[in-house]
């Protein structure tokens, strides 16, 4: 066996042709490619788009939906022969928003966590390596999956309720009032943007479950044990910050313990987990 070293050439030292023509083929620099250069950058809608494919045309993100679509359908079922189907609207539409408010954030923190765990990262931000664009493409997305679901909800309530109208005989009560209706909006859409400011906070898709569902119930069980952080969670417990808008009527101060809540649990994840992407090393 016979092997062969190569002595590296210094730094600007002259190459003759008959030198040249002795280099391997991969030392070689390729030619300039032929053809227009690009003038402009990936289009936004065109990442949000990507974004959404992302959160849609994958496995898990289709057995996701496929199972909030099997938990609603129970729940509606279950609704329509228990009492005779006698359930207000609002009753029909507060079965068909709890699962999508509850799944739904996992898709949207799927969507973040997969640029590491299925190694996807270097081609996104080498296609776009502006992250902000990319940060706001995936909120983008993930809100719009939010408000098409929030409308499905809808339509499936409505559905739900005049077929026990037509089919059960009961008396159709259609009264909603318009915070109710942004109270169910809002939940389905704060829901799905704080899974993304977890996913993008911990870029690790088990951890960022694991402490979205957790820590929020851990929070409400410590704060009905302990008495001062009871007071606390008037203020910082989405859970009860969000109940008034169900309601109906929603004063001053439930404005200010709402909005005090959604900075804490969505803003804050969101501002972090993107000052996060922007800054974490892609590998």
């Amino acid at each position: 066996m016979t092997a062969t070293t190569t002595t590296p050439l210094p730094a600007g030292a002259p190459v003759s042709k008959n030198a040249e023509s002795a280099l391997p083929t991969h030392a070689k620099v390729p030619s300039r490619i032929d053809g227009p250069r690009p003038t402009t950058g990936v289009p936004f809608g065109r990442l949000v788009h990507v974004e959404l494919r992302k959160m849609l045309d994958t496995r898990a993100g289709r057995w996701l939906l496929i199972g909030i679509g099997a938990i609603i359908a129970i729940a509606l079922t279950i609704m329509f022969f228990n009492r005779g189907g006698q359930h207000a609207f609002g009753e029909y539409l507060q079965a068909t928003t709890m699962p999508m408010a509850l799944i739904l954030p996992v898709v949207g923190i799927l969507a973040v966590t997969s640029e590491w765990s299925q190694r996807t990262g270097l081609v996104t931000f080498g296609l776009e390596p502006r992250r902000m664009r990319i940060a706001w493409a995936k909120l983008l997305s993930a809100l719009v999956v939010g408000v098409c679901a929030f409308a499905l909800s809808l339509v499936l309530a409505a559905l739900a309720h005049q077929a026990a109208i037509t089919f059960r005989g009961i008396d159709g009560d259609w009264s909603t009032e318009a915070l109710v209706l942004l109270g169910a909006g809002g939940y389905v859409l704060l829901g799905i943007a704080q899974g993304v400011g977890f996913g993008m906070l911990f870029k690790n898709t088990p951890a960022a479950v694991v402490v979205f569902f957790v820590l929020p119930t851990a929070w409400s069980i410590l704060s009905s044990m302990v008495s001062w952080l009871g007071d606390a969670a008037t203020w910082l417990d989405m859970n009860q910050t969000m109940q008034p808008l169900f309601s109906g009527s929603l004063t001053g101060e439930q404005w200010a313990h709402l909005g005090t809540s959604v900075a804490v649990w969505v803003v804050a994840p969101l501002a972090v987990g993107i000052w996060r992407l922007t800054r974490a090393e892609v590998k």
